[in-house]
C-alpha cells in the first residue's frame, strides 16, 4: 500500500479561527528531492504535494482540511482475478501513478501512448521528462504562494514549468497560475500547456472507487445558460480498464471568442461517499478546455487554452522566453455543488468591490431594449423615468437603434457610431444631461468590436481580423482587431470620446456573434484568437482608466460571456437573452454556480396587458440577482406602478444579501425548461447567518409539487413578502411550498427570531 503521511502531521499554528489562519507549513519542510511529500494547511484546504516513486512526477492534491482523518493509503498493484491470471511480470500490474500538477506537450517531443493521441494530449514524454527542481512558499501581506519549479535539464533542449498556488487569508479559492520557461537555445513550440492539474482524485478511496465520482459541468446555449450536468464516471466511460493501459479523457470546451458556449470554463468532481467536491474555474475569453482523465485507480482533472489537437492552438517560444497560461481558480469543499459553486465565484469578489461606489449598492436599471425593440427616442426615455420616479431606479440605459443608420429598420448597423438626431436631437449630451437632471446615471450601448454590413467602418478591413489571408466574416460581421493601432485609435475616437463628451456613466458592451476557430497574425489560428481576446480585455481596462466611474455591463447575446476574466474587469453581466420567458428564474438560479449574484442582472419584462400573477413572477425573479426593468413601463397603469414600487421596496432590504451571500437551489421539476413544471425555491443566507433571502417560483403542472425544505437552524420570522402570498409559508425552521396557482413568484426576507 501507499500511504499519505497526513495522520501525522501536527499544525503550526496558535489561530483558532481557520478561516483567518495563515498559510501554515503542516510538515517540517517544503518540498524536495529528499522530502517527497509537504502539505500546506490554506484555510479549509489542504494543498498536497507529491513526487511519486515510480515515474518521478510531482503531483498537487486538495483535500478538505476537515477530511484530513479520511485520507487512506492506495493500493500499489491492481488485484483482481484476471491480472492475477497473467504470466510472470505481466501480473504486476501498478493500480495508479503520479499525475503531473502541470500537463505539457513539446512539438519536437513524442505524443502520448496507448491510443490516447486524438483523444488527449495529456501525460505524454514532455510532462513526463518533467522532474522536480525547486518549491518555495513567499509572503505578501495576507496573500501566500507556493511556487514549485519542474524541469527537465537531461536533453539537448532544457525546459522548466513554474507553477504558482496563491491563496489569501479567508478565502475559499486558491488560484493557480503555470507559467513554461524555454532554457535551451532553441525555439521550443508548444502545443498544449494546462493552466491547472489536480490529481489524486479520489484520496478518500483504497482502490478505484467504483460508483462514487461524478463529473459535473455547467452546460449552455444561447438563452438556456448554466443546465447543471451531473454524471457518473461509469457514464462517461472514465473507469480505468482492467490492466490501467489505454487511458481515457473526457475532453471538453468552447472553441471561439464566446467562451461560454455549449459549456461554460467550469468543472466539479464530486466522491458521493466522502461527500467531497473538487473543482476549477477558468479565467479565460478564448477557445479553452477541460478534461477529466482516468488511467489507473486515481482519477485528474485538468484545464486550460485549448491545444493543437482541440483549439488549433499552439505557441513558438523563443531561447530564454516564458509564456504563461490563463489563471484558473480551483478549490475543494465538504457538501453540495451549490457549495463549490460558492467556493469559486468568491474569486471575483475583489474584483468587483473596486468597480464605482455606486455599484456597491445595487442600484436598479432600466434598460429600453423591450421597449423600443430599437427605435429608442429621448422622448421615450423621459416618459420612461417619470414612471419609475417613485422607484429605486438609478440607471437607465439607451440600447441598440440609437445610431443614424443609412437602413433604419436595421438596429445592428453598427460601426460608425454616429447619433440619429431625429430621435435625439440634442444627442446623446443632451438626453444625458436630462436625465442627470432628473438623479438618473444615463447609459448607453455599443456593440464596439465589430462592424457591421451598411457602415463606413465596415470597409475599414485593413484594420479588422483576417483568417486564411481572407477578411473574417461572420453573418453581416467584421471585427476590429485589436492589437491593430489603427483599430484601437478609432475606438477611442468613436467610444471612449463620445462616452465623455456625453458625460455617460454605464456603457452596456454587447458581442452577437464568435470569430471561431482563431484568426492570422500569430503562428497559430488558435494563439492568433488568444492575442486578440487579449487586447480587447486591454481596452476594456483602458475605458476603465479614462473613466473611472463607468459601470461596464457584459452582454454577450445575452450570457456568452460570463466567465471571471470577463466578470473581474465589468461591473455587470446580462444573465440571458431570455427576456421575459418562463424559464427566467431557471436560468437566474443556475448562474449563482459561475457568477456573482450581484453582477447578475436579471431583466423583468413588463406589459400592460400583464395581471399581477404575471408581474410579481417576473419581478421575483429579478431578486435572485440584480433587477433590471424593461417592456411596456410608460404605459402600465397606476395598480401596476404599484407592484414596481413594492418590489422596489422589498429589493432594498434584499440587497444585502444578494451581495454578500451563500445560495442552496432546491427543486422538485421536470427537465423542459422551455415547458418548466413543479417549483423552484433558492435559500441565500447572509454573511452573519442572521438573515435569508427565499426566492420561490411555481411553474406549469406537476403532481405533488409542494414541499418541505429545512432551514438552517434557528426561529425565522418574515421581514419582507413580496409577490403571491400563498406560495410559501415559515414555521420555526420550516420552510413550505404550497400549493399555488400555476407561474407565479414569492420573495421573502427572513430574520432569526
Amino acid at each position: 500500500m501507499i500511504p499519505y503521511p497526513l495522520r501525522s502531521f501536527a499544525l503550526k499554528s496558535h489561530h483558532t479561527n481557520p478561516h483567518r489562519r495563515p498559510v501554515v507549513l503542516i510538515d517540517t519542510a517544503v518540498l524536495t528531492a529528499e522530502n517527497r511529500v509537504a502539505g500546506f494547511e490554506l484555510g479549509q484546504t489542504l494543498a498536497i504535494y507529491r513526487i511519486d516513486e515510480h515515474n518521478q512526477s510531482t503531483t498537487l492534491m486538495l483535500v478538505p482540511a476537515s477530511k484530513r482523518q479520511m485520507v487512506c493509503p492506495k493500493r500499489e498493484f491492481l488485484d483482481t482475478h484476471e491480472v492475477k491470471m497473467l504470466p510472470g511480470a505481466w501480473n504486476k500490474m501498478r493500480a495508479q501513478q503520479g499525475d503531473s500538477l502541470v500537463q505539457l506537450q513539446l512539438r519536437h517531443l513524442p505524443g502520448p501512448n496507448g491510443f490516447a493521441q486524438g483523444l488527449t494530449m495529456r501525460n505524454n514524454p514532455s510532462t513526463g521528462e518533467l522532474r522536480f527542481e525547486s518549491q518555495a512558499i513567499t509572503q505578501d501581506g495576507d496573500t501566500y504562494t507556493i511556487t514549485t519549479v519542474l524541469a527537465n535539464t537531461d536533453t539537448p533542449k532544457p525546459y522548466a514549468c513554474e507553477h504558482k498556488l496563491t491563496w489569501s487569508v479567508g478565502d475559499l479559492f486558491a488560484t493557480v497560475n503555470t507559467t513554461f520557461i524555454n532554457r535551451s537555445d532553441d525555439a521550443l513550440t508548444v502545443d498544449m500547456l494546462s493552466s491547472f492539474s489536480l490529481g489524486g482524485l479520489t484520496p478518500f478511496a483504497t482502490d478505484d472507487a467504483p460508483g462514487r465520482l461524478m463529473l459535473h459541468r455547467l452546460r449552455s446555449i444561447w438563452s438556456t445558460e448554466g443546465r447543471l450536468e451531473s454524471e457518473p464516471f461509469e457514464k462517461l466511460h472514465l473507469e480505468p480498464t482492467w490492466t490501467g493501459h489505454a487511458p481515457n479523457s473526457e475532453r471538453f470546451g468552447q472553441i471561439g471568442s464566446m467562451p461560454v458556449r455549449r459549456f461554460f470554463p467550469w468543472v466539479g468532481v464530486e466522491d458521493t461517499q466522502a461527500n467531497v467536491l473538487w473543482g476549477a474555474q477558468l479565467a479565460i475569453a478564448s477557445s479553452w478546455q477541460i478534461e477529466a482523465y482516468r488511467k489507473g485507480d486515481e482519477a485528474h482533472l485538468s484545464g486550460g487554452i485549448a491545444d493543437r489537437e482541440f483549439g488549433q492552438w499552439f505557441k513558438h517560444i523563443a531561447p530564454g522566453k516564458s509564456f504563461a497560461a490563463p489563471t484558473a481558480i480551483v478549490a475543494t469543499v465538504v457538501g453540495h455543488v451549490d457549495d463549490l459553486g460558492h467556493a469559486l465565484t468568491q474569486s471575483m469578489v475583489k474584483a468587483v468591490d473596486a468597480q464605482p461606489a455606486i455599484e456597491q449598492d445595487l442600484p436598479i436599471v432600466f434598460n429600453e431594449w423591450c421597449t423600443s425593440w430599437g427605435k429608442p427616442t429621448h422622448e421615450n426615455m423621459l416618459a420612461n423615468r417619470d414612471k419609475l420616479k417613485d422607484t429605486d431606479t438609478k440607471i437607465m440605459v439607451i440600447d441598440a437603434g440609437w445610431t443614424n443608420r443609412k437602413n433604419p429598420e436595421d438596429a445592428q448597423e453598427n460601426g460608425d457610431w454616429n447619433v440619429n438626431t431625429k430621435s435625439f436631437p440634442s444627442g446623446l449630451e443632451g438626453i444625458s444631461k436630462d436625465l442627470r437632471d432628473r438623479g438618473i446615471i444615463p447609459g448607453v450601448w455599443f456593440e464596439w468590436e465589430v462592424a457591421t454590413v451598411g457602415s463606413d467602418a465596415y470597409e475599414m478591413t485593413d484594420a479588422q481580423l483576417h483568417r486564411d489571408g481572407m477578411i473574417l466574416k461572420v453573418g453581416t460581421r467584421h471585427f476590429w482587431d485589436l492589437r491593430n493601432p489603427k483599430a484601437q485609435d478609432y475606438l477611442a475616437n468613436k467610444l471612449i470620446k463620445q462616452l465623455k463628451d456625453a458625460n455617460m456613466g454605464y456603457l452596456k458592451v454587447d458581442y452577437n456573434d464568435t470569430i471561431g476557430l482563431g484568426v492570422d497574425g500569430a503562428e497559430s489560428l488558435g494563439e492568433g484568437l488568444r492575442q486578440h481576446i487579449v487586447a480587447v480585455q486591454d481596452f476594456f481596462r483602458r475605458m476603465r482608466r479614462e473613466l473611472p466611474e463607468l459601470i461596464i455591463e457584459n452582454c454577450s447575446s445575452g450570457g456568452h460571456r460570463l466567465e471571471p476574466s470577463m466578470m473581474q474587469i465589468c461591473a455587470q453581466g446580462s444573465f440571458s437573452d431570455a427576456h421575459e420567458t418562463v424559464e427566467i428564474p431557471i436560468i437566474a438560479a443556475n448562474l449563482h454556480r459561475a457568477i456573482l449574484p450581484r453582477q447578475s442582472q436579471i431583466w423583468a419584462v413588463l406589459h400592460k396587458c400583464d395581471d399581477a400573477k404575471r408581474l410579481n413572477y417576473s419581478l421575483a425573479a429579478t431578486f435572485l440577482g440584480r433587477m433590471c426593468l424593461s417592456g411596456d413601463i410608460h404605459e402600465l397603469d397606476d395598480w401596476q406602478l404599484d407592484i414596481i414600487k413594492q418590489s422596489s421596496l422589498a429589493y432594498r432590504d434584499a440587497r444585502p444579501i444578494i451581495k454578500d451571500g451563500k445560495s442552496r437551489i432546491h427543486r422538485d421539476m421536470g427537465l423542459s425548461y422551455r415547458h418548466p413544471t413543479g417549483y423552484q425555491a433558492i435559500i441565500r443566507e447572509s454573511v452573519d447567518g442572521n438573515d435569508l433571502l427565499v426566492v420561490a417560483h411555481r411553474f406549469g403542472d406537476k403532481p405533488n409539487a409542494t414541499g418541505n425544505i429545512t432551514l438552517p437552524d434557528g426561529n425565522w420570522s418574515v421581514k419582507t413578502n413580496f409577490g403571491q402570498k400563498d406560495l410559501l409559508s415559515v414555521k420555526g425552521n420550516q420552510l413550505s411550498v404550497n400549493a399555488a396557482p400555476n407561474f407565479c413568484g414569492q420573495v421573502l426576507v427572513l430574520s432569526k427570531a
